[in-house]
C-alpha cells in the first residue's frame, strides 16, 4: 500500500555572516514594534548582544531585555518572562541564545495570551489545539549555538519543576515567523560548547535518518546535515574563528531539526531525563548516549548505517566504520566515553529508564524501547560496554 504522511517544513531565515543588522528590519515584517528580547544571564552581558540591541533600538523599536532563563529552561522560567512581556506591553518576542533562550522565548510567546497552565500544551494528541492561537506573540529566533535547530521548531523543552521531567510543549503558530542565522554569533563559543552544541545536531540528524517513519525528504536532509558536521565539527572545534565552519555547523543544526520531524528515538529518551534530574548540557548528553543507542538498534539499521557509512565517504562503508568513525569523532572534540564523565552514577538507573520509556521521543525508536531495554542502554553507557 502507498505510504501516507503529514509533512510540514520550516520558516523564512535570512542566512549569512553579518545578518544580525537586520534584527530591527525583521522586527517591522513582523508588526513587532515592542519586542521583549529574551537571553541567557551569560549572553546578557555580551557586546554581540548589546550591538543586537542596538540593531533594535536603531530601527527605532523599544526592546527590553529578559534574562531569567536558566540552562535547560524551567516553568518558572516561562512565568517571570510571561509577566516580564505583559508589564512591559509587549507585542512580540526576540530569541537569541542557544537552545535554552530560544525554547523560553517560544513557550513565552505561547503562554502570554493563555489561561491554562503551560503543560496543559504538552505535545501529546491534540493538546495543542486548547490554546488561543489568536494570542500567540509573533517571534523572531537568533541562534548563537549551532546545536538545538529550536529556531526552525514548533516546539520548546521546558522542565517541570514540580515532577523533574522535561516536557515538550507543542502548538504550530510557536514556529518563529524569521530566523536571523548569523555564523559569526557563534565565533565566540568554546570548544566544549562547539562540541556539545554540534554532537546535539549530529544526534538529530543521527536519530531522523533511522527513524522508521516514512519520511523522505526529512530523511535525505539528515544525510547532508551528517555529511556537513563530518566535515565542519572537526574544523569548528579546532579554530572558532573559521567562518565557513561555523556557517555549515549552523545550517546543520538547522537541517537536523527540521528532519527530526521523522522521529527522534532513545538517544533523547534517556537524556531527557538525564538531563532533568542531573542538570546536564543536553547536547553533551546526546553525544554520550549516542553509541551506546547505535549498537542497541543495530539488528534493525544496519543496513541503512551501511549505506549512511558509504555516503559519508568511510574507510569501512558498514556499521563497523560508521561506529568507529563516531567514536573517534567523539575522541577528537573531548565527549566522555562514559556517563561518568557526566557525574553521572547508578543510582538512579531504574528510575531514569522509567522516564525513557514514557518520553515522547521513545516512540521512534527504531527497537522498541522497554523499560529493561533502557536500564541496559543507560548501565551500558555507565560502563563503556559496546
Amino acid at each position: 500500500m502507498p505510504p501516507t504522511a503529514n509533512w510540514s517544513y520550516p520558516t523564512l531565515i535570512r542566512f549569512g555572516v553579518g545578518r544580525i543588522a537586520e534584527l530591527g528590519e525583521a522586527c517591522l515584517e513582523l508588526g513587532i514594534r515592542r519586542p521583549l528580547f529574551v537571553t541567557d544571564p551569560v549572553l546578557a552581558g555580551l557586546p554581540m548582544t548589546q550591538a543586537a540591541l542596538q540593531a533594535v533600538h536603531a530601527a527605532g523599536l523599544d526592546a527590553e531585555p529578559f534574562s531569567d532563563v536558566q540552562p535547560n529552561p524551567v516553568g518558572a522560567n516561562v512565568e517571570r518572562g510571561v509577566e516580564a512581556f505583559r508589564q512591559g506591553g509587549h507585542d512580540g518576542v526576540i530569541g537569541f541564545g542557544g537552545g535554552s533562550a530560544l525554547d523560553a522565548a517560544k513557550a513565552i510567546a505561547l503562554m502570554q495570551g493563555q489561561t491554562l497552565p503551560i503543560w496543559a500544551f504538552e505535545d501529546i494528541g491534540d493538546w495543542w489545539t486548547r490554546a488561543d492561537a489568536a494570542t500567540i506573540a509573533p517571534v523572531i529566533a537568533v541562534p548563537t549555538t549551532a546545536g538545538t535547530g529550536s529556531e526552525v521548531g514548533r516546539a520548546s523543552v521546558i522542565t517541570n519543576e514540580a515532577t523533574h521531567t522535561k516536557k515538550i510543549i507543542f502548538h504550530p503558530r510557536m514556529m518563529p515567523g524569521i530566523v536571523i542565522a548569523d555564523p559569526e554569533l557563534t565565533a565566540g563559543m568554546p570548544p566544549t560548547t562547539t562540541a556539545g552544541t554540534g554532537m546535539d545536531a549530529l544526534a538529530h540528524c543521527l536519530e531522523a535518518y533511522v527513524a522508521p517513519t516514512y519520511h523522505p525528504m526529512s530523511e535525505g536532509i539528515a544525510l547532508e546535515g551528517l555529511r556537513l558536521i563530518k566535515h565542519a565539527l572537526p574544523r569548528a572545534f579546532a579554530d572558532g574563528s573559521d567562518l565557513e565552519a561555523r556557517a555549515d555547523m549552523m545550517s546543520a543544526a538547522a537541517m537536523g531539526a527540521v528532519a527530526f520531524q521523522k522521529g527522534l528515538g532513545a538517544i533523547h529518551a534517556l537524556s531527557h531525563p538525564v538531563g532533568a534530574l542531573y542538570g546536564t548540557h543536553h547536547g553533551l548528553t546526546n553525544a554520550v548516549f549516542a553509541p551506546y543507542v547505535l549498537a542497541f538498534n543495530r539488528p534493525a539499521i544496519e543496513p541503512k548505517i551501511a549505506r549512511l557509512a558509504a555516503f559519508l565517504e568511510l574507510e569501512r562503508p558498514d556499521f563497523e566504520g560508521l561506529l568507529a568513525w563516531l567514536l573517534a569523532l567523539r575522541e577528537q572534540i573531548g565527549i566522555p566515553h562514559t556517563l561518568g564523565g557526566l557525574g553521572i552514577d547508578a543510582a538512579r538507573a531504574g528510575e531514569i529508564a522509567s522516564m525513557a520509556v514514557v518520553d515522547p521521543t521513545a516512540a521512534g525508536n527504531p527497537v522498541p524501547l522497554s523499560h529493561e531495554a533502557a536500564e541496559t542502554i543507560f548501565r551500558a553507557a555507565l560502563d563503556g560496554r559496546l
